[in-house]
């Protein structure tokens, strides 16, 4: 692959070859990966390193509060520092934290690499916004999409991936194995990666005090940041309470609901194709689209229950391509806005689809337990229709 280690100045765009667009999008979902591994095999995990089953819950949260921590406070400072640098960094940190954590036996130090991983994982956050500046405003979309679809296939095959590494080899090889592969990443980056130096010239409080300025001051920021948290809620309310429902009614094993987790990963085509319709034009009747179909993808499960696991999969693949579009749609958009501020602009949109998430983990075992996968429908269905409504407000003034 061709080494592009020269200079990027500010807003001076390359043309992303087709081979740099399959190394980020690998590169993307290889790292987002690392913050998934661990969620189905915390029963495994707890009892190896003596830890109580109450306080292993705390790895996914710590992961995931490392998480927001790193979109605040280590994304912006990509439009500070320079870019290839502070990436590489943060790609060592993932090295160190996940070879910790694979040699961890005290629960205080699993927990303590847990929330390291979470921060350090946010460097997938620094390639998306760095792959639209090198990108000419006609293909944006399309290189965007391309990545976010290999990151989507790192979120939706982390799990069965590290489920079936975990029941034949154990635990620790599925953190070895992704720190061998950090590795590799790190320096496949190192070769390939521009260098880019923003010309943001403040410091660093200031920086991060301007992230409620933008939020304020930018309409499209906002909208596009509610429309996909909402979104996300419902993608994360699914795929959290889908193995309930596939071990309790369906009585599929741990193996058969890793593998109705890849299935679901066909959603991730949606990427490159919406980026082609942004690219064309055509944002706000494909947003409306993901809007609309997302919020239905639930009711052929809600009013047939028994297509049984075919309408499950029926569902996750739709919601999954819903999700998947409306999120390449308004990342189009807000790097559409200023090159000057895009990884700030990235951070405050990726915090806020994090909130939706975790908001929909949140009420997802209640609401199953509550009321069965119909609650689950419903809930997951009022999302999107939340995000709809504003929507369609707008397109009634405009």
């Amino acid at each position: 692959m061709k080494t592009l280690l020269q200079t990027v100045p500010t807003g001076t765009p390359l043309v992303m070859t087709r081979a740099m667009i399959s190394l980020f999008a690998f590169c993307c979902g290889a790292i987002v990966a690392n913050i998934y591994y661990a969620q189905p095999i915390i029963g495994l995990i707890a009892p190896d390193i003596h830890m109580s089953g109450q306080t292993a819950s705390l790895i996914v949260s710590l992961t995931q509060i490392g998480y927001a921590l790193g979109l605040f406070f280590l994304v912006p400072l990509g439009d500070l520092l320079e870019n290839r640098r502070l990436m590489i960094a943060t790609a060592m940190l993932s090295i160190v934290s996940l070879a910790t954590t694979a040699l961890a036996r005290q629960p205080g130090l699993f927990l303590l690499v847990s929330l390291l991983l979470g921060f350090s994982s946010v460097s997938v956050q620094l390639l998306i916004p760095l792959a639209a500046h090198l990108s000419p405003e006609a293909s944006r979309g399309r290189v965007v999409g391309g990545i976010m679809g290999g990151l989507l296939l790192g979120i939706l095959l982390a799990r069965p991936l590290s489920s079936f590494v975990a029941d034949h080899f154990g635990w620790r090889v599925v953190f070895g194995t992704a720190s061998i592969l950090m590795a590799a990443i790190t320096v496949l980056l190192a070769a390939t990666m521009p260098r880019r130096q923003p010309a943001h010239q403040a410091g660093y409080g200031q920086l991060l005090r301007s992230l409620a300025t933008l939020m304020a001051s930018t309409p499209v920021l906002r909208q596009r940041s509610f429309f996909q948290a909402c979104m996300f809620a419902t993608f994360s309310l699914f795929w959290t309470a889908v193995p309930l429902e596939l071990a309790q009614h369906h009585g599929l094993s741990q193996s058969h609901i890793a593998i109705f987790a890849l299935v679901g990963a066909i959603g991730a085509i949606a990427a490159p194709i919406s980026g082609r319709l942004a690219d064309a034009g055509h944002t706000r009747p494909a947003t409306l689209a993901a809007l609309a179909v997302g919020s239905l993808s639930f009711l052929p499960v809600l009013l047939a229950p028994s297509l049984g696991v075919a309408g499950l999969v029926v569902a996750g693949v739709v919601l999954d391509f819903c999700v998947q579009t409306n999120m390449v749609l308004g990342q189009r958009e807000i790097y559409a806005l200023d090159p000057a501020i895009r990884n700030r602009l990235n951070a405050l949109y990726m915090t806020s689809i994090f909130i939706g998430g975790a908001a929909g983990s949140a009420i997802a075992s209640i609401v199953y337990q509550q009321g069965g996968w119909a609650w689950v429908c419903m809930a997951g269905s009022a999302f999107p229709v939340l995000a709809l409504l504003p929507f369609m407000l707008k397109k009634g003034r405009a």
